[in-house]
């Protein structure tokens, strides 16, 4: 089929067809393929969810810490490790391309972002938390729930009592 110009290979062992529509999340349907047990997290899940104006160049995606390190030809890819409840909760899981995509809810990406504000700066994870409270995207609830998951409340706790 890819000789007959039907298919083109676009990784090992994955195709497209030739004038299949590709949408601006492709690559987050691409990592859910090669990534079975991943889940798109951070960065990548704040564009989809459409908070902020980062546009990460990788896919960020939450991999479990005892899984070996994915390998892609394809895509550049940053795995974040978590485990336990901060890995299973706040999923939410969207059609992308025709591909099911696991990707962590607003209030759980955010969380998330203080986690590791070190790697992708406080300044991206004020934005989120900021533009996410005025739009009524997720509630203080939410973000105090999972904050004692992340175990990130006393780190939060000054943030979200300037929100209320």
């Amino acid at each position: 089929m890819v000789d007959r110009g039907v298919l083109l290979k676009s990784g090992r062992g994955m195709y497209t067809y030739i004038d299949a529509e590709i949408t601006e999340h492709h690559s987050l349907a691409v990592a859910s393929q090669r990534v079975e047990h991943g889940v798109i997290c951070l960065l990548s899940a704040l564009q989809f969810h459409g908070i902020g104006t980062q546009a990460p160049f990788e896919v960020w995606v939450a991999i479990d810490v005892h899984a070996r390190r994915p390998n892609l030809d394809v895509l550049s890819l940053r795995p974040v490790y978590m485990s336990g409840l901060a890995l299973t909760v706040g999923i939410e899981t969207h059609a992308i391309e025709g591909t099911p995509v696991q990707i962590f809810n607003p209030a759980k990406t955010i969380v998330d972002c203080f986690k590791y504000r070190h790697k992708i700066g406080l300044d991206v994870t004020l934005e989120a938390l900021r533009e996410s409270w005025e739009s009524r995207r997720c509630s203080m609830d939410e973000l105090w729930e999972y904050s004692k998951i992340c175990r990130m409340s006393k780190v939060m706790r000054p943030y979200l009592e300037c929100l209320s």
